[in-house]
């Protein structure tokens, strides 16, 4: 069986009283600390991040699609416009 174990970093935050005093009720009612609420909220951001730049890489490197037929004709403004 093999353990793997996160290397963990502190760091520091600087909160306005408000907030500071919100999150700490906030975190207490989930029954968990400040910083791990926030390395929670700061990881699901990551990997959302990660996610959008995997799904805009497979979209950008996709071939074009054709919006119409090779014989079809863009209409003209005032063919669009009924004008």
């Amino acid at each position: 069986m093999v353990h793997y174990f996160r290397v963990m970093k502190n760091v520091t935050i600087t909160l306005d009283e408000e907030v500071a005093q919100w999150v700490r009720i906030w975190a207490a009612k989930r029954q968990t600390s400040v910083s791990r609420l926030v390395g929670e909220m700061l990881h699901k951001r990551m990997l959302e991040d990660q996610e959008y730049e995997t799904l805009m890489k497979q979209h950008l490197s996709a071939e074009p699609k054709h919006l119409k037929q090779v014989a079809d004709h863009y209409l003209r403004r005032d063919e669009l416009h009924d004008r």
